[in-house]
């Protein structure tokens, strides 16, 4: 009999399946104790954690969607302790996992994708109260790797690679942000819209779910104004979530995915702890846009 016609047994496919991601395991591990070790024998300090704080939602799929883009960092730095905190609404609390370090050293990259309250205040006094020595990051945004994210998942959704030039008059992007009251929060999705704009060749306005103006309807009803009538809402949301629905649903053509896991995202995680990593501790913190 030849494999190809050999009966298919569930219970050895299961026992493989288990076995090689046991192996996987086993395998990372030792890579990541071995990348400890340099050639004179001794063992290296092992680098900051690196710990990721999301925002916390009641919708369910942000937490799955958040450990997955998890472990797309863990894939990409084996042997970088990576850990999950969030702000609110969601297990681990950020101040939990910090206590559970201890007194080691954790590089605090916010998942959040502007300037604002979180960024500020909350994630730095939660770190200060720690006995964990913690720096925090800059927010992700803006960045060249979320214009990335945005654009590929518009893609995703149906906008076209390529587009004649009256097609291309009457398009437009709505990019939907939370929103938030720091206004540093609207420059930061701004510049994010300004360089997705430069990306796509049409016009990208922000627009918000809440607090902040012009809302996603009022942001399609200017653009419709203009002569602008094929437009696209891009998520600009870390996750789904209600906000991110919400303005999906008032989208009149096409409505992109929230960023999620995306390999840009995990990437951009990884730059901001890098780039925090590498930034002397008396250095003032700034805007980076690279």
């Amino acid at each position: 009999m030849t494999a190809s016609n050999a009966p298919h047994d569930e219970s050895t496919t299961a026992h493989l399946d288990s076995t090689a991601h046991l192996m996987n395991r086993i395998s990372s591990q030792l890579a990541s104790q071995l990348c400890l070790v340099p050639l004179d024998g001794r063992r290296r300090p092992e680098p900051p954690a690196l710990v990721v704080v999301a925002h916390g939602s009641r919708d369910p799929r942000a937490l799955s969607t958040v450990r997955a883009l998890l472990d797309k960092v863990r894939a990409l730095r084996p042997g970088l302790p990576v850990h999950l905190g969030h702000i609110e609404l969601n297990e681990p609390l950020l101040a939990d996992t910090l206590a559970a370090l201890g007194t080691g050293e954790a590089i605090l990259v916010p998942l959040l994708l502007s300037r604002g309250y979180h960024v500020k205040r909350d994630i730095p006094e939660t770190a200060a109260e720690a006995e964990v020595h913690a720096r925090v990051a800059p927010a992700l945004g803006p960045h060249p790797l979320l214009v990335e994210a945005l654009h590929a998942r518009l893609v995703e959704a149906g906008w076209p690679t390529r587009m004649d030039e009256p097609t291309r008059r009457r398009s437009a992007v709505v990019l939907a942000a939370a929103g938030s009251r720091d206004p540093e929060s609207k420059v930061d999705t701004s510049r994010t819209a300004q360089l997705l704009s430069a990306r796509l060749g049409v016009p990208v306005v922000p627009a918000y779910a809440t607090t902040a103006a012009p809302t996603v309807p009022d942001a399609l009803r200017a653009l419709a104004a203009r002569g602008r009538t094929r437009v696209a809402v891009a998520s600009y949301f870390t996750a789904p979530g209600r906000f991110a629905t919400e303005c999906a649903e008032a989208a009149p053509w096409l409505a992109s995915a929230p960023l999620g896991t995306h390999q840009a995202m995990a990437r951009l995680l990884l730059h901001r702890y890098d780039q925090t990593l590498t930034t002397p501790v008396t250095a003032a913190p700034e805007l980076a846009s690279a």
